[in-house]
């Protein structure tokens, strides 16, 4: 899907730098397409080497964390809510402590360790698939959870909007918490429809509720402030809690008696070959984006929208952000790159490249976590794993947009 996605940036400028020179008699349309990509190879590499010192903070402080049994602590706290969600699969049965442990890696921020957890889980799901061929119950409801995002702690995000400039990289953490409550809640919704998973059962209805009960109380305190007042909790509260974490992690290690120095070395060493890895990546994603909106090919389908947007007379400000939004379930490079393009273009700190960090933080790349997922196992039939996931991509977005608006608008 990826090279399907990079193919039609160039094929798309192409076509429309031919129409604009022939018909409009642009002649500098391909020299701004040139410019173009010899200007953002050199961006994305000075992008990639500009993370190195962030990403190796913020993976080195997950490591801490990881190794101070904070997944382990999740893992115990969700295995009762994942056993009556999944009645069919056995008590202690090693799935259940594969999905835990997968979702608790991607609430915490580390993708590393949960694809592979996720593989493992999805095999061990397999065991006990009576229709090999075809996904089970099970695995559908585990896929959409995992690809619905509940991610407590966005380092990613974090990063670029630092990198990028924002003046307050960690204020958009609250409207992804929040957003990223409804994409989930939303996919789970689905599933438990198309599966009849009863969810007012008294051990999934205390989950739910305590979780909505957070989410309501986080609603309720800011809707009552006004717009500069909310800005400046969000950023108070945001940055409180992530530094309550950064130090529960390191008290925890203090208290297993881990080396939480030599733990943070170890990450911060793996966040200097990420930042190394994406180099690659990153210029080849940029410059197809960057070549699609020097041929005015972006602009034509933004204005598109925007026309139809004030036709119905709404405000036309998300626009900015909908690529981000509408690669996200497809590829989670090209949203990265998408996200990029737009706090680069219009300014991290900008509506649009708030909206596209809050999208990008709420949702998941369904498609390829997909493929991946059941690729692993070789199943071919997934049932209704996609239309649960692109539901639970529809609200997260919505809700992101929307609670984008209320912070930032």
């Amino acid at each position: 899907m990826l090279n399907i996605i990079w193919i039609f940036f160039f094929l798309s400028a192409f076509m429309t730098a031919v129409i604009k020179l022939i018909v409009l008699g642009d002649h500098q349309v391909f020299e701004r397409i040139m410019s173009s990509m010899f200007a953002l190879s050199k961006t994305a590499f000075e992008i990639s080497l500009g993370l190195t010192g962030v990403l190796s903070l913020w993976l080195g402080i997950m490591r801490i964390g990881e190794r101070s049994g904070f997944i382990l602590l999740l893992t115990r706290g969700l295995t009762p809510l994942f056993t009556r969600l999944m009645p069919e699969v056995p008590k202690n049965h090693p799935a259940l402590g594969a999905m835990v442990m997968n979702i608790a890696a991607n609430m915490l921020g580390l993708d590393n360790a949960a694809t592979p957890l996720g593989i493992k889980a999805m095999k061990e799901l397999q065991t006990l698939n009576p229709n090999p061929n075809s996904a089970s119950n099970a695995q559908i409801l585990f896929l959409v959870i995992n690809t619905s995002a509940v991610t407590l702690f966005p380092v990613t995000i974090f990063t670029y909007r630092a990198q990028l400039g924002a003046a307050n990289p960690t204020d958009v953490f609250i409207p992804i918490l929040i957003a990223t409550y409804f994409s989930t809640v939303a996919g789970l919704i689905a599933v438990a429809a198309a599966q009849k998973i009863n969810l007012f059962d008294r051990v999934v209805a205390l989950y739910l509720g305590g979780f909505s009960l957070m989410i309501a109380i986080v609603v309720g305190y800011f809707y009552r402030l006004p717009k500069e007042q909310m800005l400046e909790q969000s950023a108070l509260i945001s940055n409180i809690i992530l530094f309550t974490l950064v130090v529960v992690f390191i008290s925890g290690a203090v208290y297993r008696r881990i080396d939480a120095y030599e733990a943070f070395i170890e990450g911060a060493k793996e966040g200097f070959q990420t930042a190394i890895g994406i180099i690659p990546y990153l210029v080849a994603m940029l410059v197809g984006i960057g070549v699609f909106r020097a041929s005015g090919a972006l602009d034509l389908v933004a204005e598109g929208v925007r026309a139809l947007v004030k036709m119905l007379s709404w405000d036309d400000r998300f626009i900015d952000a909908l690529p981000t939004a509408l690669i996200k379930p497809f590829s989670g490079s090209g949203a990265r790159a998408m996200m990029i393009d737009t706090m680069q273009t219009l300014g991290a700190d900008s509506f649009a490249g708030r909206l596209a960090s809050i999208v990008q933080g709420s949702t998941e790349t369904t498609f390829y976590v997909l493929a991946v997922y059941f690729g692993a196992v070789g199943i071919k039939n997934i049932r209704h794993a996609a239309a649960c996931g692109i539901i639970a991509d529809f609200f997260g977005i919505l809700a992101a947009i929307l609670i984008t608006y209320w912070f930032f608008g």
